[in-house]
């Protein structure tokens, strides 16, 4: 087994834990990234708002991403059908 195939063994169940909090606590994680985001554009005097909503964006769509890790049946926020 090499160097990867191990530490992917490894790091497995910690992926796992990782999705079940993602889709457990999903709301807080938005609100927390929305609440970052306010502080951080009050902070720059909004001179960099654009930047900061789309890495919020992007943000919120990786933990819905980590969060469905079953395809989306969880329940949980569903990502936007693609364009």
């Amino acid at each position: 087994m090499g160097l990867m195939d191990s530490l992917k063994a490894k790091l497995g169940p910690a992926k796992d834990k990782v999705a079940d909090l993602a889709q457990q606590h999903g709301d807080k994680i938005d609100q927390g990234l929305d609440k970052a985001a306010k502080v951080v554009d009050e902070k720059t005097k909004g001179k960099y708002s654009g930047q900061i909503q789309s890495g919020t964006g992007k943000a919120k769509e990786a933990i819905d991403r980590i969060g469905n890790k079953d395809g989306g049946t969880s329940g949980g926020p569903t990502p936007p059908p693609a364009a």
